[in-house]
């Protein structure tokens, strides 16, 4: 397995499946950016996606970059079939070693992504591993990624040599920072990293 962030912003996406599972996935899809399109003739439940009510084919593919195949095995076992042929990336619910992907556990605390998996092998395993780091991982990393996404333009403006940029841009990153975040909030320390870029470059 290659683990790999997909970027699906405008990206067209087809859940095969309108059943409890395929619900979860196209929501996880269309909150990711995707435009997301549900096949299904008879959805156990009314769908707040586009919706086709059709029995599935190939066709329905079209034009789509991922597919989620969370219907009956059978017409999984196609859909799979159906999106290798295309070139298309597709995760199977039923059989997720047949698929391209598997998805992980994820937890987000805003711009930081966790992501765990196991490969397959047990999405509960991967789902109490993901339940365990929300203990550790608290809003606080929000607000960390904030300041050094805020920051690295500053950096490389201010900074032109690579090596001490890297070197400033690691020393952001120490889990120091994470605690000053804690004890002083945001405001104290962008201040701080604000002063730490300054003497690096020079500036007063």
């Amino acid at each position: 397995m290659f683990p790999v962030v997909l970027d699906l912003s405008g990206r067209a996406v087809v859940v095969v499946g309108g059943g409890v599972v395929g619900r979860r996935k196209a929501a996880a899809a269309r909150a990711a950016g995707a435009v997301v399109r549900v096949v299904d003739p008879h959805p156990a439940a009314p769908l707040d996606f586009a919706h086709v009510a059709e029995a599935y084919r190939p066709a329905h593919l079209a034009g789509a970059c991922l597919a989620f195949a969370c219907a009956a095995p059978d017409v999984n076992a196609r859909v799979v079939a159906d999106a290798k042929a295309l070139g298309v990336w597709v995760n199977s619910a039923t059989d997720p070693a047949g698929g391209d992907c598997v998805l992980p556990a994820v937890l987000h605390r805003g711009g930081l992504t966790v992501a765990v998996s196991t490969g397959g092998a047990s999405p509960a395993l991967a789902r109490r591993v993901r339940e365990k780091l929300e203990g550790e991982f608290d809003a606080a990393f929000a607000d960390w990624v904030v300041l050094l996404n805020e920051l690295r333009p500053a950096i490389a403006a201010a900074v032109p040599d690579a090596a001490r940029r890297r070197t400033l841009l690691d020393a952001l990153a120490d889990w120091p920072w994470l605690a000053r975040i804690r004890a002083e909030g945001v405001e104290a320390v962008r201040a701080a990293m604000r002063a730490e870029v300054r003497a690096v470059s020079g500036l007063s």
